[in-house]
This record gives C-alpha cells, sequence and structure tokens, in this order.
C-alpha cells in the first residue's frame, strides 16, 4: 500500500468517524482499513485518532494531519483528472467464470461497447484462473480468495456455496437436515479433486465430508440439469441457482451449514500507467455488479 493511499484511508476515517463505515466506503475490509491506519501512526511515531466502543475522532495531531492530508488528496485527484478525461480506445481483454460472464459480464461488455465506440472487447469465458500477464488479459473477474498479492483488486460483492435439490426428488428421498444425512442420499458432483468432498459450517465447522456420487460432471450447466431432472443434490454458487430457486424449480437445503461468503473481485495487474480503458471499464462494471441481486455486500 502507497503512503497516498494511507492519507486518502485516514482523511476518509476521520470523515466517516468510524473504521468500519469507512471500510464500506472505500470498498475495503475494515481489517486492512485498520492496518493502514497503523502503519500511518507507526510512521510518524504518534497516535492519530482516539477510539471508544462506540465513535473514533481524531486526537489533535490527528486533526492537524486531517487538515494537511486532505488537501493532498484533493490535488492528487485534480492533477490526475486530465489523465481520467483522456480518450477511451482499443482492445480489452477480458475473462470471467463461465456462467458469471455469460450471465453477467456479457452483457454489462455490449452496454460498455454501446457508450464507447472505440473500444474492442474480446471476452474469454472459462473456469480456470488465467494467469493474467502471460495470457495478456486486461480485466478478471474471480470468485474466491485471491492468491496473487500482485494484483490490483475491486471487490464487487460476495456469493455463496449451496446445496439444492428438485422438489421431485426431495418428495421420494426426503429433505436431509443435517450433513449426516447426506450419507442416504444421492450427490452429483463435479470432476476436480476439490469437488468431490464438501465442507460444512455449523456445528461440525470445516469437516469435509467425502462423497462417491454415481454421477459426476465436470460442466456446471449439464449438472444444474441434472439436479432439476430429480438425480440428487448438488452443491452450486448461489448465483448459479438463483433463478431456480426463485421459480420453484430447486429447494434449498442445509442452509445452517452454508460455508463462509466467497468474495467477488474484479481484477487487474495494477493501478500503475494503467490505460484510461481499462479505468473506464472497472467504474462502469463495478456500479453495475454491485446492484445486483445475486451479488451480497457481505
Amino acid at each position: 500500500m502507497d503512503r497516498l493511499d494511507e492519507l486518502a484511508i485516514f482523511v476518509r476515517i476521520v470523515e466517516e468517524g468510524s473504521l468500519v463505515r469507512a471500510a464500506q466506503r472505500l470498498r475495503r475490509s475494515p481489517p486492512a482499513v485498520t492496518r493502514a491506519l497503523a502503519a500511518l501512526e507507526d510512521r510518524i511515531g504518534v497516535r492519530l485518532v482516539d477510539r471508544t466502543t462506540r465513535r473514533l475522532a481524531p486526537t489533535e495531531a490527528g486533526r492537524a494531519l486531517y487538515d494537511r492530508a486532505r488537501a493532498v488528496v484533493a490535488d492528487y485527484d485534480a492533477a490526475t483528472a486530465g489523465a481520467r478525461e483522456a480518450p477511451v480506445r482499443g482492445l480489452l481483454r477480458i475473462t470471467a467464470p463461465v456462467q458469471f460472464g455469460r450471465r453477467h459480464i456479457a452483457p454489462i461488455a455490449t452496454r460498455f461497447l454501446d457508450a464507447h465506440q472505440d473500444v474492442e472487447i474480446e471476452l474469454l469465458l472459462n473456469d480456470r484462473n488465467v494467469d493474467l500477464i502471460e495470457e495478456g488479459i486486461d480485466i478478471a473477474l474471480r470468485i474466491g480468495a485471491l492468491a496473487d498479492s500482485t494484483l490490483s483488486a475491486r471487490p464487487v460483492g460476495h456469493v455463496l456455496r449451496q446445496w439444492a435439490a428438485s422438489p421431485a426428488y426431495l418428495a421420494r428421498h426426503g429433505t436431509p437436515r443435517s450433513p449426516a444425512d447426506l450419507a442416504q442420499h444421492e450427490a452429483l458432483l463435479g470432476t476436480s479433486r476439490g469437488a468431490m468432498e464438501w465442507n460444512f459450517a455449523g456445528s461440525r465447522r470445516g469437516a469435509p465430508l467425502h462423497l462417491a456420487g454415481r454421477l459426476r460432471v465436470d460442466d456446471v450447466e449439464t449438472r444444474l440439469r441434472a439436479t432439476r431432472d430429480g438425480r440428487g443434490i448438488a452443491q452450486f454458487l448461489s448465483y448459479q441457482i438463483a433463478d431456480d430457486l426463485a421459480a420453484g424449480r430447486l429447494v434449498r437445503l442445509l442452509s445452517d451449514y452454508e460455508p463462509p461468503p466467497l468474495p467477488v473481485q474484479l481484477l487487474t495487474k495494477g493501478r500503475a500507467h494503467r490505460a484510461p480503458k481499462i479505468d473506464a471499464f472497472l467504474d462502469f462494471a463495478v456500479r453495475r455488479l454491485t446492484s445486483l441481486s445475486v451479488l451480497s455486500p457481505d
């Protein structure tokens, strides 16, 4: 994290009077905001805010720094405004998981093309995590924890891992009430090693259940069709079955045992010298993705 970024975070903390609200406004995690404040205080060698259980307020040193930091951040925004207004043109290479890309990224991409006549887009849909540098990707939508810390991330929400079955299947075989009940049911699985075991929260937090379903499919849409047809119980990401749950084609199961939410993020290779077309698409996409009902804020 660069020092200008720390100052911008500090300004937002003072203005919001709360670490949590500052994190929400900045679309960062509260621990990340807390670490930025601690790093700034350590470097300066003075306490910048007084914390209580209900509110946060700047110290005398914090108020003095806030006045200067606010001016520095405002000057920076003004200085970079001209660059942000540079022409948006050229080829954008974007990747996303297949189903999420079809349903949500492709419509955003076509609307972006309507708004920017000098832009071209290559949309690469696959379910593997491509190397942005090696494969020349400008923007990637990723679901799950970010392993490569060199990438710049714009959070857009979270999804859940959910279990579901058709009403017809449950009428024939009954409804499982706990993970242990799944031993009496047919599991529809993926083909990767990780897709053949399910992890549960709740009373058996973190304990994986190893499964041996008779039907294993590497394609989400095919597995979803089999679940609708009453072939068994399957696990999906929440956005993949939102329409089926709303229409009653599938029933959500074992909600008390669902693992923690997975973050959804737009990734780029970094902020330095980023082309205007990338920033323009990020801003355009983030506004639309964060409003999707299938992505929860936390």
